[in-house]
């Protein structure tokens, strides 16, 4: 194996994981501490694209993720893949068995990754492997039991119970695998229609999505930076354009926040009193508005939980671990499962 030079080290080969999301493939080489040690992204082909395509995007993405590794002397011979997919997986974690942005129906996906890559593959729900890692190195650490969310595209979710001092922790998966897919719980009956078929669900409220449409909502009509920067073409806004303009106190970028963020804690509100968990933890992409997104969801779940006043509410914290959350907590599953330290 090739000497490692300074920093952390993959004693017993490189372990990448792999987060396969509605609108890119992040694959990266993670030390056993959690820190990533090299990246490489592919934009996600378009849902009405082929598995076929998506799976040679995540192909490319593994193979420069580990060449990026090897350049700087902190790879060599991979050991395992960790692939967290945004899609419902079996409890076998063999199936990605219903996608609501990929083309994976039902699929063979860790069985056809481990044939092609020759090496074992561990395969997950992108908001377990999320959770997971900000249970085992972030926001998490030492909760009895922790709901993390993830607001990206849509939105995503987990649970982990039996933590606390002497737990190691386990997440709940249900009789499917599917357990924790609070983003398409229904908050509005007969609401908003959403790709995974239904209508009303969570993530039609609370997401990067919901988000972008309040803002293009608003684009002609509203006095708004964002007329500027999308030349006066709704479709043309992004995501990062209205988090770009809430941090210049742009008066409709702040309050499509507040609305998304009044929505999440509504749901929030839902999934407290459901589990009472010891911490709730936020991340994705739309979190890095920070308390933006954060202060109108605490306040939203304060105001809709029963009881709120004569109850301990669970603290609501940013994840630490940022968009690469997913591929630390991949990573960290094919550690446990072939006890590779």
């Amino acid at each position: 194996m090739t000497d490692p030079g300074p920093g952390p080290d993959v004693s017993a080969g490189a372990v990448v994981g792999v987060d396969v999301g509605g609108t890119k493939i992040l694959a990266g080489v993670v030390a056993p501490d959690g820190t990533v040690l090299a990246t490489a992204v592919r934009p996600t082909p378009a849902r009405d694209g082929s598995v076929q395509l998506l799976e040679a995007a995540v192909d490319e993405a593994v193979e420069e993720a580990v060449g990026a590794a090897d350049d700087v002397g902190r790879a060599g011979a991979v050991a395992g893949v960790g692939v967290a997919a945004a899609g419902f997986v079996d409890a076998g974690r063999e199936r990605v068995m219903f996608a609501p942005h990929l083309p994976w129906r039902g699929e063979a996906v860790r069985r056809r990754f481990a044939d092609r890559w020759g090496v074992p593959v561990v395969l997950d729900n992108d908001a377990n492997a999320a959770a997971w890692a900000e249970f085992r190195h972030g926001a998490a650490q030492g909760a009895g039991t922790a709901v993390v969310v993830t607001v990206g595209t849509g939105i995503g979710s987990a649970i982990v119970l039996g933590g606390g001092p002497e737990g190691a922790g386990r997440l709940l998966r249900g009789l499917n695998g599917m357990a924790g897919e609070l983003g398409h719980q229904q908050v509005v009956p007969n609401g908003e229609p959403c790709e995974c078929g239904g209508r009303g669900c969570w993530e039609q409220y609370a997401s990067g999505n919901a988000l972008v449409a309040f803002a293009r909502a608003r684009v002609g009509r509203e006095a708004t930076v964002l007329d500027d920067w999308c030349g006066g073409v709704p479709e043309r806004l992004t995501g990062p354009m209205v988090t770009a303009a809430a941090e210049a106190d742009d008066l409709v970028a702040l309050q499509a926040f507040a609305a998304i963020g009044d929505w999440l804690g509504v749901g929030l509100a839902n999934v407290t009193a459901a589990l009472d968990p010891d911490v709730i933890v936020v991340g994705g992409g739309v979190s890095a508005a920070g308390d933006r997104l954060l202060e109108p969801a605490r306040a939203a779940l304060s105001r809709s939980l029963v009881g709120a006043a004569h109850r301990r509410l669970p603290p609501v914290r940013r994840a630490v671990l940022g968009p690469e959350a997913a591929i630390v907590g991949a990573a960290a599953m094919v550690r446990s499962a072939l006890d590779v330290r």
